[in-house]
């Protein structure tokens, strides 16, 4: 790393949820407790003018960098200890930032959820990662930090009630309320227009291990149909999420050196209720995902009111299920809109948290969970209003 003027710079800090992380650390850290950080974006106007509405220290530091001009890019890589990018569909503004931090040894944090472009960078960037020592953390918000962190609070639990490490886990969305992010769904078009042209990327998008490069495990549940759980006593429906959301679990696994076995089984659905309405509500879920990616999705830069991210939520439940049947249940729960309010929250935490508490990380690609584990989930309860729940 060439230089440490900043501890972090915010890049895209004009966009709706860049906006969101800069009114984070402005309220969330002040004084001694305040990182040095700094906000880039395309245009000094539009950063100055975010800089004043969300109340951040008229000095607050701004930087011109521009996706589409490397040598910018470059400049601001060279002023920072980390980079928070919320500049996305990541595989079309991302690769260059991404390979710059890797050059300089500088941290990276995003809130990718493209795991075609996530496994090519891997395998293109992880030695170099690894000699430089960048340490670079994809998917820091919604996708994928509850269910990343839920599985492995949930197989902590079990190892304390059933002795081992649970093989099979399920993450069910019980409760939220809240939007898609119109960079997720963004992110999602621009990974299904990538497939379109290279069909040989097709294996790699259907691939639940396909951020596991040289590993493969078992056979994992479809994920694609309703079912009925006797043991929840619910209809459950595919959960939009659960494609990358998955992929990052088993990679966190791996990284962490297989603690939940080498034979580990995870999905996610949406639990809708019981009897006739619960299924007739699966249904509706299958119909409402086919939306999600649409032409009335929510475009990058738009997002829901300031009223309408305090009143979001989420509920996930997460259970263990032991090899003689036993389960244990554990639940993640979050204030604010799942897709803006609390992943500007989560990205912020991850970027803090590699900085303050993750002296131990290694240069190379990491989950968060993986990285900084239950620093992680401190850090998230402490501030960003998520609980984490043992359940009866």
């Amino acid at each position: 790393m060439t230089s440490s003027k900043f501890d972090i710079i915010v890049y895209g800090a004009t966009g709706f949820t860049g906006q969101l992380v800069a009114e984070y650390l402005t309220s969330e850290y002040r004084g001694d407790n305040a990182p040095r950080w700094a906000m880039a974006g395309r245009s000094l106007g539009k950063l100055a003018a975010v800089r004043d509405a969300v109340g951040a220290p008229a000095d607050t530091p701004l930087i011109a960098a521009d996706s589409s001009d490397g040598a910018s890019i470059r400049a601001m890589v060279d002023q920072t200890k980390l980079v928070l990018t919320t500049v996305g569909p990541y595989q079309l503004y991302g690769a260059d930032l991404l390979a710059a931090c890797v050059a300089t040894g500088t941290d990276y944090v995003d809130l990718c959820g493209e795991p075609v472009w996530m496994r090519q960078m891997i395998e293109k960037h992880q030695a170099d990662a690894e000699k430089s020592g960048a340490r670079i953390l994809f998917s820091c918000g919604f996708d994928s930090v509850p269910f990343e962190l839920g599985v492995f609070f949930v197989q902590e639990q079990a190892k304390k009630a059933l002795g081992a490490a649970a093989a099979r886990v399920k993450g069910r969305v019980r409760g939220m309320s809240g939007s898609l992010s119109g960079g997720t769904a963004a992110s999602a078009k621009a990974t299904f227009d990538a497939v379109a042209n290279d069909l040989s990327l097709v294996s790699i998008l259907r691939d639940p291990f396909a951020l596991t490069p040289g590993f493969k495990g078992p056979k994992q549940p479809p994920g694609n149909r309703t079912l009925y759980e006797e043991d929840l006593k619910s209809w459950a429906a595919p959960f939009a999420m659960a494609l990358i959301n998955t992929r990052n679990v088993h990679r966190s696994n791996m990284l962490m050196g297989f603690p939940y076995g080498q034979d580990f089984v995870y999905d996610e659905m949406v639990l809708t209720g019981d009897g006739e309405q619960g299924q007739a509500n699966a249904k509706l879920v299958m119909a409402a995902n086919a939306e999600k990616t649409g032409p009335n999705a929510p475009k990058p830069g738009e997002g829901p009111s300031r009223e309408e991210r305090e009143k979001g939520y989420y509920d996930l439940l997460f259970v263990a299920i032991g090899a003689d049947g036993r389960q244990v249940r554990a639940a993640i729960k979050g204030k604010g809109d799942p897709g803006y309010a609390s992943t500007a929250k989560m990205i912020s935490e991850c970027a803090i948290g590699l900085l303050h508490d993750g002296g131990d990380v290694k240069g190379g690609f990491w989950t968060p969970g993986a990285a900084l584990g239950d620093r992680l989930i401190a850090r998230l309860a402490g501030h960003a209003g998520m609980a984490f729940e043992v359940e009866a």
